[in-house]
């Protein structure tokens, strides 16, 4: 698929530099704004549109900066701000509530999610799965300390994840990419 990407995408991707700047991946200190790059990079990859490349970088913004649904809905129109909400699990920073509560509410969301939240939630999850594999190996089990979910947790979260991804329509591909990582990570961890 070739898509075209216009002012509406520039203008997205200064969006997300602003909006995460400052801030830093867990336990890295890369820019945190590395990761909705490389997620819009993988969701471009397996056939995004405009709008799923603009939500995919923005698909934090509501999770973690002061932006509001109706900020992107007046910025790039309902079906990137629908999409963005979809991959978010809160829309207040600084009350997530509890991690399990919040992590289960989402996965119960994503179980009725449209392509446009599969697509973008899966290149999210796939980002993040490749990340804990590569510090996994990196600094072995104390990664997990940065996690809320611990290991435990986060192994159940992504295992989920996977199950739940294998009944929306998301590319055969990438779905396939999430498992293995998931795999590859459980493999390690146990190691």
């Amino acid at each position: 698929m070739n898509v075209s990407l216009s002012q509406r995408f520039q203008n997205a991707l200064v969006l997300a530099v602003q909006a995460h700047d400052g801030q830093v991946r867990k336990g890295s200190g890369t820019p945190y704004v590395c990761h909705p790059l490389q997620v819009c990079g993988i969701a471009l990859e397996h056939g995004a549109d405009e709008d799923q490349a603009i939500a995919a970088l923005l698909h934090d913004v509501l999770e973690d900066t002061h932006h509001t649904y109706e900020d992107l809905a007046a910025r790039f129109g309902t079906r990137v701000a629908d999409t963005v909400r979809g991959c978010s699990d809160c829309e207040e920073p600084e009350d997530k509530g509890p991690w399990r509560e919040r992590k289960e509410r989402y996965l119960a969301h994503l179980r009725e999610a449209g392509p446009d939240i599969a697509l973008v939630s899966c290149s999210d999850k796939l980002h993040n799965a490749r990340s804990i594999l590569t510090d996994l190996r990196t600094h072995g089990s104390a990664l997990w300390d940065r996690f809320t979910g611990k290991k435990d947790g986060s192994l159940w979260y992504y295992a989920e994840l996977v199950e739940i991804f294998a009944g929306l329509s998301v590319p055969p591909a990438l779905l396939a990419e999430l498992g293995d990582t998931v795999q590859r990570v459980r493999t390690v961890s146990a190691a």
